[in-house]
């Protein structure tokens, strides 16, 4: 194993941000477009709108981190100099699209009396329908990025682009439900209550049955790994028991990142879904399992790069 350590906080923070961005985008561009019309219209449009609103950032701040990491603007800019289908420059283009693309189907959203079916709904959803395969395209290459280095084993596997698109799904969510439990404030209208309550079910629904995909694909990534040969089995072997970072993943990424929220959203999701009582989450929840889903999807990138890095390069 190598103990030196190339990519450090920056990339694995660009690669937490830019999903949680990538994954918050293309939430809100399927909500948007999904949404229809009746009683959850309004809550559609709500949710969409926190969606396009806080998603961009994270993938401003993340791409500003690669920068930071490359020491010197320039070397960013050449990257837009060469157009191939290497992975850093399709990335690259990607993510100056996915950028400028959301700021204006965020600036949509922005107008006082913002509603839909207003003036702006046109542009909004055509901005939506960019937006959905720009998001996905983000979180997937995330995965990729990574998946392109045959040298390092823990990385070469075809999972790894599909884990980190659940989980960019999962943690957009996260965003959106942290950002919604912050900035409301209770009123005395009722018909707003009950359609901020709904919304939060549509929400917490979701993160429940990404968090159960996140868990099959995590299985699926130990197997391929299990049932290859040569250095990439005995690179995963890291996070299995006994392994050198097995403690941190199953510990942050399994339990805190996904079976403690999973369970915690269960517990208001149930009887909604099987008794057709309302659904109320309390705000303290509301905080406390997208935090957990956050500091979780951070952990599996964590995890990643780094054991990519303790436990390579072989030879090609």
């Amino acid at each position: 194993m190598s103990g030196e350590l190339y990519w450090g906080l920056p990339v694995i923070g660009y690669l937490f941000l830019a999903g949680v961005g990538a994954g918050a985008v293309t939430v809100s561009s399927y909500v948007l477009l999904r949404g229809g019309g009746g009683r959850f219209a309004g809550a559609h449009f709500s949710l969409a709108r926190y969606g396009a609103l806080l998603g961009p950032f994270p993938v401003m701040l993340g791409t500003g981190m690669i920068i930071f990491e490359l020491g010197r603007w320039d070397r960013a800019l050449n990257l837009f100099k060469l157009i191939n289908l290497s992975p850093m420059s399709i990335g690259s283009w990607l993510l100056l699209l996915f950028m400028t693309i959301t700021v204006l189907y965020g600036a949509t959203f922005l107008p006082p009396g913002a509603h839909r079916g207003d003036r702006l709904e046109g542009a909004r959803r055509g901005l939506a329908w960019v937006c959905m395969p720009l998001g996905i395209g983000v979180a997937v290459y995330t995965g990729v990025m990574l998946g392109a280095m045959p040298s390092r084993p823990f990385w070469n596997s075809p999972i790894l682009a599909l884990l980190f698109l659940v989980s960019s799904l999962s943690t957009g969510i996260a965003t959106i439900i942290l950002g919604r439990a912050l900035v409301h404030r209770k009123g005395a209208d009722r018909a707003a209550e009950k359609q901020f309550h709904e919304s939060g079910y549509l929400l917490t629904v979701s993160d429940v049955m990404l968090i159960g995909l996140e868990l099959m694909v995590i299985f699926l990534f130990l197997m391929f790994a299990h049932l290859t040969v040569g250095g990439v089995k005995e690179a995963v072997s890291i996070i299995l028991p006994g392994g050198r970072m097995a403690a941190m993943f199953w510990i942050w990424v399994v339990l805190v990142g996904l079976l403690l929220p999973a369970l915690l959203e269960m517990v208001y999701v149930v009887p909604p879904l099987f008794y057709h009582r309302s659904f109320a989450a309390p705000r303290s929840v509301e905080v406390v399992v997208p935090v957990s889903v956050l500091i979780g999807g951070f952990m599996l990138r964590y995890v990643v790069v780094v054991a990519g890095q303790i436990t390579g390069p072989v030879g090609i």
